[in-house]
């Protein structure tokens, strides 16, 4: 079934090329050691699986043994983006069977991207892919190491590699090139990147809470909604590069591995320094374990205190868009008080027409020469016209006057409407934002951030019950 399913696995991958090195290391019992490291062309790819040719054993001095050793084919720079894709693989069809045949590699590392014992690691930036893939197979007959290893530039192979050589001595043991990689990869930086997301957090806590625990210019210059939103997420994002569960779980596999390998270890290879390799990488182990413990203890902390800010945020928005609402209803509110200021003019206006327009109309029809006011022929205009203008004009001012007073007073009484809207609206702001700010602080408080905690008084909350020790004095 396994060799089926290996076979139309490998059938279905696409073949990238990448530049293959070869690297072997080999420890004998007069103390010495070989290492050869060198460009695998493809006519050569077989040569090194079998062992011949340019690639045979050396002769041994007598007495003198091989201990044990590592032979790994490499690609330490590999540029293909689809070279750790599913069903992508960097060397032939028949060179990859060949590969995983001879060199006794696990059938089911093609059939997935993401193993713990072997593992393919991509993450794609920009179009490049960066990761690392390692393949290791190990005889307990032969005290040898097989493997395949592939990696990016920007990975942390080529390093893991010149590392691996300088522990020649020490290549005996099965897991020591998996450490080597997992110890590069659990570097310090991770730790100061989360020391810079944490720094980050705490500019953002000034900017959304205002709390003061950064420099003066290292302070948003604005509070722009939007910067400060993509700035969230974009520290959100730089938290959770490489979580430390992940990892957890590769450390319990790789123990597990461990004790399998000195439970399994032939007694004349089970030496006082190879317990003491174990021992050591056991420790390391170890000790990666409980830094993640703490790095995870850390992200978490993080993590909460980002969602604090992300609520306040939150708030902050639904408060600006509750202003935005209040100031709509507010303008709507005006353009109702003008249209009932039109319709009052509209109205005194009628009313103007239907005081003036009766004497209008009486003048008009009293100027007829169907009415005879006993005026002299020889004059034209009588002497009593002046009664017409002295009543008509102080009467127009009269109520002209009297109309612009009140509508005066109606503008003052509008005004003052306004004025109250607008303090209505400044206020509703103010103690929204007072409010919001109030509990956000009181639940973004941390040990040693400056910040109070509030102090409830057992007398005046009777209905709360008092902790064990206070009612024991």
């Amino acid at each position: 079934m396994d060799d089926y399913l290996f076979d139309s696995h490998v059938k279905a991958c696409t073949v990238v090329r990448e530049k293959t090195h070869y690297l072997e290391i080999f420890n004998y019992s007069d103390k010495t050691s070989t290492c050869e490291d060198h460009d695998l062309g493809t006519h050569d790819f077989e040569n090194f699986l079998d062992r011949r040719g340019a690639f045979e054993p050396p002769k041994l001095k007598n007495g003198v043994q091989m201990l044990d050793g590592i032979r790994l084919i490499v690609q330490r720079n590999a540029q293909h983006s689809d070279t750790f894709s599913p069903y992508y693989i960097s060397l032939s069809h028949e060179n990859y069977r060949s590969m995983v045949r001879k060199m006794h590699l696990p059938f089911r590392a093609v059939e997935t991207d993401s193993l713990i014992l072997f593992r393919k690691s991509d993450v794609r930036k920009k179009g490049k892919t960066r990761g690392w893939e390692i393949v290791l197979s190990y005889s307990f007959k032969t005290a040898i190491t097989t493997g395949f290893v592939k990696g990016t530039e920007s990975s942390d192979v080529n390093d893991a590699i010149k590392h691996l050589v300088s522990c020649h001595s020490e290549v005996g043991h099965p897991m020591l090139l998996p450490i080597i990689i997992l110890a590069h990869d659990l570097s310090a930086k991770i730790d100061i990147r989360q020391r810079e997301a944490r720094d980050w957090l705490r500019r953002l806590e000034n900017a959304i809470t205002m709390r003061k625990e950064i420099d003066e210019k290292e302070e948003y210059t604005d509070f722009d909604v939007d910067q400060i939103n993509r700035d969230l997420v974009e520290c959100h994002s730089q938290v959770l590069w490489k979580r430390p569960q992940a990892y957890q779980e590769i450390i319990k596999e790789m123990k597990t591995a461990m004790d399998k390998f000195q439970a399994f270890v032939a007694q004349e290879q089970d030496t006082k320094k190879m317990r003491a390799l174990h021992g050591s990488m056991g420790s390391r182990l170890e000790f990666y374990r409980v830094k993640l413990v703490g790095q995870e203890h850390y992200i978490w902390t993080t993590l909460e205190r980002l969602d604090v800010q992300r609520q306040a945020l939150y708030n902050i928005i639904t408060q600006k868009e509750s202003k935005l609402n209040l100031e709509m209803a507010a303008q709507q509110r005006r353009l109702a008080h003008a249209s009932k200021r039109d319709s009052t003019a509209m109205k005194t206006l009628s009313l103007l027409g239907a005081i003036f327009l009766p004497g209008t109309f009486l003048s008009s029809v009293f100027s007829m020469t169907f009415f005879n006011f006993n005026v002299p022929e020889n004059r034209e205009v009588s002497q009593e016209l002046w009664i017409y203008f002295a009543i008509t004009i102080p009467l127009t001012l009269a109520i002209v006057g009297t109309w612009w007073a009140l509508d005066y007073r109606r503008e003052k009484s509008y005004a003052r409407e306004d004025a109250d809207i607008e303090q209505g609206i400044e206020r509703m702001e103010t103690d929204m934002l007072a409010i919001m700010r109030k509990k956000t602080m009181n639940k973004a408080s941390t040990w040693g951030s400056g910040s109070k905690s509030p102090t409830v008084s057992w007398q005046t909350h009777p209905g709360l019950s008092l902790p064990p020790e206070k009612k024991h004095g």
